[in-house]
């Protein structure tokens, strides 16, 4: 096995790479089971390497920055994963630069103010990480900047997020507004989409959906339309038959959800508890894929929409051979996802710009990242664009199945060049994008039941 994992403190990748998949761990005791066999399998530390590579060099630190506890661990640890297999595979083919690459994996607990940027500063300090890879909300993202920018060290982020910001200390993988909020609403309003006009936003209260629902509103305007309402949630609430409530009063005809973590499996349980059908109210969320329908009954999400750019379900030779491949090393019952997809495309990103730069320096990786770098990923070729060191994404728009996977239903005819700073405006919004959040306005902020 490759030297390439040190668990910093818990995850269940060594387990699998015992022969023990996910399913195995969980058996009937769920997610207690995970974690208790993942603490025991913590110190192990996987020894060897490429032949190819001298053993006397010392190897080059990534840094992956991903919850394994707390709420957004239902989304994370499998981002992690990607990245993992993302480095196994360049170990396997010769390393970087001559050298093994090994991951250091602390985790951030789903504090995205305090411990992300504390996990970060090991990392780049002690830890010697010449990359991170990482965050999953906007409110982690912009809490490690700071850090980044003292360092001068790259995050590669792969997740969608709501735009507004061009950091150079940041690669942006995920998609922006143009490339999945607004060709989702797009999609709503036109024949297809059953010419939806009442649309409901629904969202965790943190930076990315409150300002991807400000973006929404005034491209909902340009159509002279508005949102049937809007309204904010906790992240990791639970309580969801007051926001169903809203829903179902204002009647609405469609639901943007931009609701993150583990409240997913609350929110579409109080659907379905309510009666609320896909057929009548679709809803098209933005933050799930199938890793997190592992976690939903099909019965509660069946026919209901999510807006991505990569589904497990791309009838690519290309991608099924990735699926295969990352499921035969972590599990069989495992599924990828959009941002797994874009994740494991980053690492092997920055493996070219490191190539090309000739160096680990994070100005000459920037400088190669600039003059252009493109993978040929599961999904289809990543672009990353010169001038904003964001991806060009397809958006694609899939429904889901009974088995959890998706039909896509619709896709972009190419990859869609990113717009950080979408040509929107909202009249009489003053927009204060922070760590904290967005300047809060005349929403509605559920905490438990109206």
């Amino acid at each position: 096995m490759p030297t390439w994992l040190k668990n910093e403190p818990s995850s269940v990748a060594p387990a699998q790479r015992h022969g023990l998949s996910r399913r195995t761990l969980l058996g009937s005791s769920g997610r207690a089971a995970t974690l208790a066999a993942a603490r025991l399998l913590a110190p192990v530390m996987f020894t060897g390497c490429s032949a190819n590579l001298p053993q006397r060099m010392d190897p080059i630190v990534a840094g992956l920055l991903h919850s394994q506890t707390g709420n957004l661990a239902i989304s994370e640890t499998s981002l992690r994963d990607a990245e993992l297999f993302a480095i196994e595979e360049i170990n396997a083919s010769g390393g970087l630069l001559g050298r093994l690459i090994e991951a250091k994996s602390p985790d951030p607990r789903s504090r995205p103010l305090d411990l992300f940027p504390k996990r970060a500063r090991e990392l780049c300090g002690r830890g010697g990480a010449a990359a991170i890879f990482g965050c999953w909300t906007s409110s982690s993202r912009k809490a490690v900047i700071p850090v980044l920018e003292e360092f001068d060290r790259l995050l590669f982020y792969p997740v969608q997020y709501e735009g507004n910001e061009a950091s150079e200390n940041i690669v942006y993988g995920g998609a922006v507004p143009n490339q999945q909020i607004l060709p989702a609403i797009d999609w709503l309003l036109s024949t297809p989409g059953g010419r939806r006009q009442r649309l409901f936003l629904l969202g965790s209260d943190y930076v990315f959906p409150r300002t991807a629902n400000l973006i929404a509103k005034s491209y909902l305007a340009s159509r002279g339309l508005e949102p049937a309402g809007t309204a904010y949630v906790p992240l990791g609430h639970r309580q969801f038959n007051g926001a169903v409530e809203m829903i179902q009063a204002a009647k609405a005809d469609a639901v943007l959800s931009t609701i993150n973590g583990d409240s997913n499996i609350a929110f579409f349980a109080a659907l379905a508890e309510a009666g609320v059908s896909a057929e009548h109210v679709p809803v098209v969320s933005t933050s799930i894929g199938e890793d997190e329908l592992r976690n939903l009954p099909p019965a509660h999400v069946q026919g209901q929409f999510a807006a991505c750019s990569y589904f497990q379900s791309v009838a690519t030779e290309p991608n099924r051979s990735w699926v295969n491949r990352f499921r035969s090393g972590f599990g069989y019952d495992r599924v990828t996802s959009d941002p797994m997809e874009t994740a494991y495309c980053l690492v092997h990103i920055w493996k070219q710009a490191v190539d090309r730069a000739g160096s680990l320096d994070t100005t000459a990786v920037r400088q190669a990242l600039r003059d252009g770098i493109t993978f040929a990923g599961p999904g289809g070729e990543t672009k990353i664009d010169p001038a904003t060191q964001h991806a060009c994404k397809r958006f694609r728009l899939g429904r889901i199945r009974g088995n959890r996977q998706f039909d896509i239903v619709h896709e972009s005819d190419e990859p869609l060049p990113p717009e950080p700073y979408p040509q929107v405006a909202f009249p009489g919004w003053h927009c204060d994008w922070t760590a904290e959040g967005l300047t809060r306005g005349p929403e509605v902020v559920i905490d438990g039941e109206l």
